[in-house]
């Protein structure tokens, strides 16, 4: 159990630190977007160096007080909102938003914790670079938070997930102890790599408050089409066609169901889409090249060698970088639209990529046993990250499957486990997903999780109640 911020404890933190590290508690650091969870009342520190960072980190050690890291609030577990502890000191790495260095020559950026990702992205442009980790909501995540919880996002399938364009961190360990890790190597084999110790961790063992980041060479030519097919299953044997012509140009390629689109025509009717009918299943395949290659030739010789093969019936290509970034819109507002109907469950998973048609199919009957429940299924097909989630019948409220939704949760994770696939895809665990951790994870991995946070954090004063039950 952690203490409480008491005047007294706090008096001792405010002697060491600048004014300007403490802010009034605002409502919006209490929420988290699905407006689930709320936390409670907290001290909100908002250090503006490693130092100060060290300092709160070192303070709240010493008394045995909680610490909540806090990025841009995007995440969707939970990990941000303390809704079980007695004021805890919320750490917020906003201050903490300068872009360090650049280095182009290396692609290689190094920027603070709580820069935002679209300014890292803008960053690399500024020279001509790329930085490839590219999600919903990118206008306000920060790098830190995408790190501790070792985003996605839709470029996984080329580029990978948040971890594998990390090279070093700097970070603040639980007792204090500043982890200078910045470097800008490819390779080091220097003993530990406490880097990817670290991220995903969830700020459970330490607060990361710097990267360097991996840029890439920016493609000469983008494009995307969005393709009509019948099936996962053919959408699976296209995305394997579209590997086989266009190779690692393929940076991303994401499944639709029909249930999404007709969720964006009845609460957002303006996001335009391609088709006046909405297809039973719909992919977006984005491409990126260089060496003189054509997106929008690629493309097409895609679309005829899959329509001659029975894989799609029809498919609309981008003319334009206009059109493009279209396409992605409809993509990247399903989620807001699902939120507007309000889902009686949401599933992140992942299940290796065959075993996804399969998923798919034995996941609708496993809702049909529920009831009147519709189903939208969408993702990243790609590296078989689907967001599975499951809302009312047409005319109902979620609320009224409230004494289901547990069941319905554990039913799906039931499957995803027995397919040998994950509960936590992208999102990670947070204090919403601690006893699906429990109940799936493998006991060896579990063990080893609990000896490394029981040195690295013996106090448990490092976001207590968050991936581990606290």
């Amino acid at each position: 159990m952690t203490n409480p911020v008491t005047p007294k404890i706090e008096a001792a933190l405010r002697a060491d630190l600048p004014a300007a590290v403490f802010r009034p508690l605002e409502p919006r650091y209490l929420e988290e977007p699905r407006g689930r969870f709320h936390g409670q009342d907290a001290l909100l520190v908002a250090p503006g160096s490693v130092a100060e960072v060290a300092t709160v980190v070192r303070w709240a050690n010493v008394h045995r007080v909680g610490i909540v890291p806090y990025g841009g609030g995007t995440g969707l577990v939970s990990g941000q909102v303390a809704t079980d502890l007695a004021r805890p000191v919320l750490l917020s790495l906003e201050r903490m938003n300068r872009i360090r260095s650049v280095h182009p020559a290396e692609n290689v950026l190094v920027a603070e914790a709580g820069v935002i990702l679209a300014n890292v992205q803008q960053a690399a442009r500024d020279v001509d670079r790329m930085f490839p980790l590219s999600l919903a909501s990118e206008g306000s995540a920060q790098i830190g938070g995408l790190l501790s919880t070792n985003a996605g996002g839709v470029n996984v399938l080329r580029y990978g997930n948040t971890r594998d364009l990390c090279l070093g961190i700097e970070a603040v360990l639980p007792d204090g102890t500043v982890l200078n890790g910045l470097k800008r190597l490819r390779k080091d084999n220097t003993g530990y790599d406490l880097r990817h110790l670290l991220i995903g961790a969830e700020g459970s063992l330490g607060v990361i408050t710097a990267a360097s980041l991996r840029l890439y060479p920016r493609p000469a030519a983008k494009g995307a089409a969005m393709m009509a097919v019948e099936s996962p299953a053919a959408a699976l044997k296209l995305l394997e066609m579209a590997q086989g012509r266009i190779g690692e140009g393929v940076s991303a390629f994401e499944i639709m169901h029909r249930t999404g689109l007709d969720f964006l025509r009845q609460k957002m009717p303006d996001v335009r889409q391609p088709f006046a009918a909405p297809p039973e299943w719909l992919v977006l395949i984005s491409v990126g090249l260089s060496g003189g290659r054509s997106p929008e030739e690629e493309l097409v010789g895609l679309f005829e060698e899959a329509l001659g093969a029975g894989l799609v019936d029809d498919g609309v290509i981008a003319q334009s970088e206009a059109q493009r970034l279209e396409f992605w819109h409809l993509r990247e507002t399903i989620p807001e639209a699902n939120r507007r109907i309000g889902a009686v469950s949401s599933h992140d998973i992942s299940v290796p990529i065959s075993a996804i048609p399969e998923f798919i199919a034995r996941g609708g009957a496993v809702v049909a046993g529920f009831g009147d429940l519709r189903v939208n299924c969408f993702g990243h097909l790609g590296d078989g990250n689907l967001h599975y989630n499951v809302f009312p019948a047409e005319g109902r409220r979620r609320e009224e499957y409230d004494n289901q939704r547990d069941a319905l949760k554990r039913a799906l994770h039931d499957l995803v486990h027995e397919m040998e696939g994950s509960v936590s895809a992208e999102h990670g665990i947070g204090r919403l997903k601690v006893g699906d951790l429990e109940r799936y994870g493998d006991p060896g991995m579990l063990a080893a999780m609990r000896a490394i946070k029981a040195v690295l954090d013996p106090a448990g004063v490092m976001n207590p109640g968050t991936v581990l039950r606290g």
